[in-house]
C-alpha cells in the first residue's frame, strides 16, 4: 500500500509542476506583452515592433496630464493606505482579543469590500457621498479607497496575531504598562510584517482603482489608472504602454518586499518561544 501510494506520488508531481508553470505562464505572458511595446519607435501597440525608443517615456514624464494623474495617485494612495491600515489594524486586534456574538458577521462585514462587485460599491458610495458633498474631492476618495483596502490589512494582521504570543501583553500589563503602551510597544513590533503587508496590499488596491474613481472624482482628481482607462477610450498610443510597464515594475518591487516581510514574520514566528 505504501509503494503504490509512493508510485502515485511520483507521478502525480511533474504533472502538479507542468501544470503549475502553464498556469504561471498564462497569467504572466499577458502582462508582460506589454513592456516591449513601451519600447517601440513606431505609434502603434503592434507587433512587429519597428525599433527601439525610449521616446514614449519621455511623453509620458513630459505630459502635463500624466504628471498631474501620476501626483494624485501619490496623493490619494498613501493617505488611503494610512488611513486602511490603522483601521484594519485596530479592528483585527479587537476581533483577535474578543469573544461575542456575531464575530463572525463583523467579520463578514468587514471583508465585503474585497468580495462585492466594484460597480455596486462605487454606485453605493457615489450615492452616500453625494449626501455628504464629498463627491469631486481628495477626501471623498482617500474614504472610498481606504474602505476598499481596509479588508486586506484586516485578513493579513489577523493571519499574523494567530502566531501571537499573548502572554507578552500579559507580562507589560502585569509590569504596570497601559494598554496602549504594551499594544505600542510590545504588539505592534512583533505583529509589524503583517501590518506592513497588508498596507502594501491596501496601497496597490488604491494605486490601481478605477472604478469607483470613475464615480467619484472630477478632471481634477483623475489618477494614473483613469487616466490610461481615458487613454484607451480616446487616444490609443504607446504612452499607455510606458505608464503600464512603469505600474509593474512598481507591483513586482511590492510583490518582493511583501515576500521579504513573509519570510521574516516566518522566522519571527520560529524565533517566538513556544
Amino acid at each position: 500500500m505504501n509503494h503504490h501510494s509512493t508510485l502515485i506520488e511520483r507521478l502525480w508531481a511533474p504533472i502538479f509542476s507542468v501544470f503549475s508553470v502553464s498556469m504561471l505562464i498564462f497569467l504572466v505572458v499577458p502582462i508582460l506583452v506589454i513592456v516591449p511595446l513601451s519600447f517601440n519607435e513606431g505609434s502603434f501597440l503592434s507587433y512587429p515592433l519597428s525599433g527601439f525608443s525610449l521616446r514614449w517615456y519621455q511623453e509620458f514624464l513630459g505630459s502635463q496630464e500624466w504628471m498631474r494623474a501620476l501626483r494624485n495617485s501619490l496623493i490619494i494612495a498613501p493617505a488611503a493606505t494610512l488611513l486602511a491600515t490603522a483601521l484594519g489594524t485596530l479592528a483585527a486586534v479587537g476581533l483577535a482579543r474578543g469573544e461575542f456574538r456575531g464575530k463572525g458577521l463583523v467579520m463578514a462585514v468587514l471583508i465585503s469590500p474585497m468580495i462585492a462587485p466594484l460597480v455596486i460599491i462605487a454606485v453605493s458610495l457615489y450615492f452616500f457621498f453625494a449626501q455628504l458633498n464629498l463627491l469631486n474631492s481628495y477626501l471623498g476618495l482617500v474614504l472610498a479607497h481606504a474602505a476598499l483596502g481596509v479588508p486586506f490589512v484586516v485578513i493579513t494582521v489577523t493571519a499574523t496575531l494567530q502566531g501571537y504570543d499573548r502572554n507578552f501583553s500579559r507580562a507589560a500589563a502585569s509590569l504596570g504598562a497601559t494598554p496602549w503602551f504594551a499594544f505600542r510597544k510590545v504588539m505592534l513590533p512583533l505583529i509589524a510584517p503583517g501590518v506592513i503587508s497588508g498596507a502594501l496590499f491596501a496601497f496597490a488596491t488604491s494605486f490601481d482603482e478605477v472604478v469607483v474613481t470613475l464615480f467619484l472624482a472630477s478632471p481634477a482628481q483623475r489618477t494614473l489608472p483613469m487616466q490610461m482607462f481615458g487613454g484607451i477610450r480616446e487616444n490609443l498610443n504607446p504612452t499607455i504602454a510606458a505608464a503600464a510597464t512603469l505600474m509593474i515594475a512598481a507591483s513586482a518591487v511590492l510583490l518582493l518586499l511583501m515576500e521579504w516581510l513573509r519570510r521574516r514574520n516566518e522566522k519571527l514566528r520560529g524565533a517566538s518561544p513556544a
